[in-house]
This record gives structure tokens, C-alpha cells and sequence, in this order.
């Protein structure tokens, strides 16, 4: 889905042609303003695959051969196309170079949801490899040293904080937060952290714990001491990930996460 980067930096030294779903009717498999690229050799982004991709990139190699490339055509997802959605598509094609970098840069830039994501270890780590593809804007924070390895997505911001729970306050308003620190006494101080920002703004939309419902059940204990109200801890979601996913493997525990992050509607901000 982070596919216009890795575009805009081949453009400067290669032309390519840019496709993108003007409009639509029916049942298509992506919807109006998705895009992507055609270079010579390979492409950037997807379209919806299929035969109606094939059709679109071959016209778009066929323009940057030098053949007249058409503005917009339109694509039947029907029997003549080998597909089956039944809608129609609208594609627009246009010819790109280093001189467009700026415009497109601009167009092709989107808003990422803001996740805050707390712990480098094991599901930390295989978390961060799975909401880099997906359209999340990533804060991760840990109180230890060295604990973030050196290749991680440009999109991702690591932060040392020390007391942890202190970075809570500069979170983007909107962040999604997922708690999952080496320290069962940090993520009670991140979570308390998290419930007095909600308390006074209200902008976290979802604050998620690692853990059991055993683990849930002594942190609302300690949460509900502390002054918050019943209410107030019912913000916090625990366990975390979509139910009736198996498996604690760190990847696993990954995707379910992710997945409730998208099926939430979290992935727009």
C-alpha cells in the first residue's frame, strides 16, 4: 500500500506512466483514486490485478514505446475481459517524469493513521512489519536501550522514553495505542497515562493491552484504585486482536492486531 515513495524515487531517473481508477460502477475490485505506476520494466501499486490490469499496463508500455496513449478508457469487468465483478472502470493514463515529481508528490501523498506503538520485543517487533503495509503512521517507544534494530521503515519513528508512560502526552492526536512492554509495571503506567489523556481530550480512539483476560482483570483492579471509573477503563481493549484467531506465535499475534486495527475502520484518520 507505501508503493508511491518507491515510484517517485525511480521517476527521477526513468519515465513512466501513471494509472489511476477515475471512476466506477458497480462491483470493481478498487475503487476511484487508487492508483499505479508502469515503467518499462515492472510496475508500482495495484490497480485490482487480474485481466484488467494486464490490459492496462500493456496499453501504458505501449505509450512509453511511443504509441498514442489514451487520456481515459473505459474497462467492462465482463465476459470479453475474462472477469466477472460485472462494473465498469474508468482509467486515466498519463505520461510522467522528473519535471512532474513535485505535483505528483503532492497528489500522491496520503494521511497515515497514527498508531502508537509501545515494547520492541518479539510481537512488537513482527508488529512493525506488518503496519508497515498498511496505511498507519507508527510511533514506537521503549524505555531500554538498543532495543530497536537499525532497518525499519521510513514511516516508522523509534523513541527512547524513560519513565515510558511520559511519552503518552506527545502522542498525535488520533493515535491508536498498543501496549505490550517488557514490564507488566510499565504497561499499568502506559495505560494509566493513556486513560488520563482520554480523560482530559478525548483523542485516542483505541488503547490496546497485551495479555489475558486474568491479566485484564488485575489491571482494571489497580486502574479502578487508582480513580478511574468503570466507564473509563472499558476504553481499553484487551486482549488485544480479532477473536478467534489461534496461536501466540509473535507473527500471528501480529496480524490479528492489525486486523482489528483495520476492521475497527482505524485505518483512516
Amino acid at each position: 500500500m507505501n508503493w508511491a515513495e518507491p515510484f517517485l524515487q525511480r521517476l527521477t531517473h526513468e519515465p513512466a506512466v501513471l494509472i489511476t481508477v477515475e471512476r466506477v460502477q458497480g462491483s470493481v475490485p478498487r475503487g476511484a483514486g487508487t492508483a499505479m505506476a508502469v515503467f518499462a520494466q515492472g510496475e508500482d501499486g495495484t490497480i485490482g490485478g487480474g485481466h484488467l490490469e494486464l490490459a492496462a499496463i500493456a496499453l501504458a508500455r505501449q505509450g512509453l514505446r511511443g504509441a498514442e496513449l489514451p487520456q481515459r478508457q473505459r474497462f467492462s469487468l465482463g465476459p470479453s475481459l475474462g472477469q466477472c465483478c460485472g462494473g465498469v472502470v474508468f482509467l486515466a493514463f498519463e505520461k510522467a517524469g522528473a519535471q512532474d515529481l513535485p505535483r505528483l508528490r503532492q497528489r500522491l501523498q496520503t494521511r497515515q493513521a497514527p498508531v502508537a506503538l509501545f515494547g520492541g520485543g518479539h510481537v512488537g517487533r513482527a508488529l512493525v512489519r506488518v503496519l508497515g503495509l498498511l496505511p498507519f503512521d507508527l510511533s514506537w517507544i521503549d524505555s531500554r536501550d538498543d532495543i530497536f534494530p537499525p532497518d525499519v521503515p521510513a514511516h516508522v519513528r523509534c523513541e527512547h522514553s524513560s519513565p515510558v508512560q511520559s511519552a503518552v502526552a506527545g502522542l498525535a492526536a488520533g493515535s491508536r495505542v498498543l501496549v505490550m512492554s517488557f514490564s507488566h509495571a510499565e504497561d499499568l503506567e502506559i495505560v494509566a497515562a493513556c486513560l488520563r489523556r482520554q480523560r482530559e481530550k478525548k483523542d485516542l480512539p483505541y488503547i490496546g493491552l497485551i495479555g489475558s483476560q486474568t491479566k485484564w482483570a488485575r489491571f482494571r483492579r489497580h486502574l479502578e484504585e487508582r480513580g478511574f471509573a468503570p466507564e473509563e477503563c472499558a476504553r481499553v481493549t484487551c486482549p488485544i486482536g480479532v477473536p478467534g484467531v489461534a496461536g501466540k506465535e509473535p507473527e500471528v499475534i501480529a496480524v490479528a492486531v492489525a486486523a482489528q486495527l483495520l476492521q475497527a475502520g482505524l485505518a483512516t484518520p
